[in-house]
């Protein structure tokens, strides 16, 4: 087994940069249509074939997300595509909105069979509601203008919809309480904030869990990291800081992470008593 990342997101894995700003997704999304039509598919009957959901099937086809490499192909697979939509998705780039030391991180947790994310600065993306989003996004220095925000709300928000894309996938989130109690936006955001996240905690494979002030010392005080397993076993490491970004394929690396991640689910809240304590906080706002 390798430790290398996939050559598909080894790009831009580290370092810096701007939100990527050229997009050929709706004519790929285009071509697959086109493609579904001649093999006399619909939408209902070429989702299943693929092993993606009705929602992602159309995203792509509207050109509204990235297709992932498993998708491109079975898609070749089950539409005979002659190596026309391998060939396409070699030229693709991301909408604008999503950074790009990002990008890596993003195509890989598209697939993801797993995700464990652990956050000590604010409310984790998959989890944001769009006020909180918002906020984050007008109060960037520098300045974003108006059509960046924009960019990045569609980016954050078409990203959120993983969460029920992908009922298969488990999410795991371990946030530090002062995250919650933080007022970002004002209490009526943080309220709207809380009440989204209670919402997404009722789905069976949302995991939520808070680090509690009280808690002294615990796992992960070295800073917020991201797991990943892909549909092959294979697992990834994420760890983001100020305008910069480090996608882990090292198998020992990540083995350390897990381990520190799995402490700090031990030293954690258990479910019910975050779900409690997030009730709390929000009727004290």
């Amino acid at each position: 087994m390798t430790d290398e990342v996939p050559e598909d997101v080894a790009e831009g894995s580290q370092g810096r940069g701007e939100p990527e700003t050229s997009d050929s997704l709706k004519t790929f999304g285009a071509v697959v249509k086109a493609f579904r039509k001649r093999a006399g598919l619909t939408q209902e009957g070429f989702a299943p074939r693929v092993g993606y959901s009705l929602p992602t099937i159309a995203s792509i086809e509207q050109g509204r997300r990235f297709p992932p490499p498993g998708f491109v192909e079975q898609a070749e697979v089950v539409l005979d595509g002659f190596g026309a939509l391998k060939d396409a998705s070699k030229h693709l780039s991301r909408k604008p909105g999503l950074a790009s030391w990002f990008r890596p991180w993003a195509r890989l947790e598209a697939e993801a069979v797993s995700l464990y994310t652990y956050e000590n600065r604010l409310v984790p993306g998959l989890l944001q509601s769009p006020a909180y989003a918002n906020i984050l996004f007008h109060e960037q220095i520098p300045a974003l203008g108006d059509d960046q925000i924009k960019a990045q709300m569609a980016a954050r928000i078409e990203r959120k919809k993983l969460l029920t894309d992908r009922p298969d996938t488990t999410y795991s989130f371990v946030v530090e309480e002062h995250v919650l109690r933080r007022k970002t936006g004002g209490a009526e955001v943080m309220r709207e904030q809380i009440d989204h996240i209670l919402d997404l905690c009722e789905r069976r494979n949302v995991e939520f869990q808070i680090m509690p002030q009280e808690r002294g010392h615990h796992a992960g005080l070295d800073g917020p990291m991201q797991l990943l397993e892909t549909p092959e076993n294979k697992w990834y490491a994420y760890s983001e800081g100020q305008r910069t970004a480090q996608l882990i394929a090292d198998r020992k690396e990540v083995s350390i992470l897990h381990k520190r991640y799995a402490r700090m689910r031990s030293q954690a809240l258990s479910f019910e008593e975050s779900v409690s304590l997030l009730r709390e906080i929000r009727g004290a706002l």
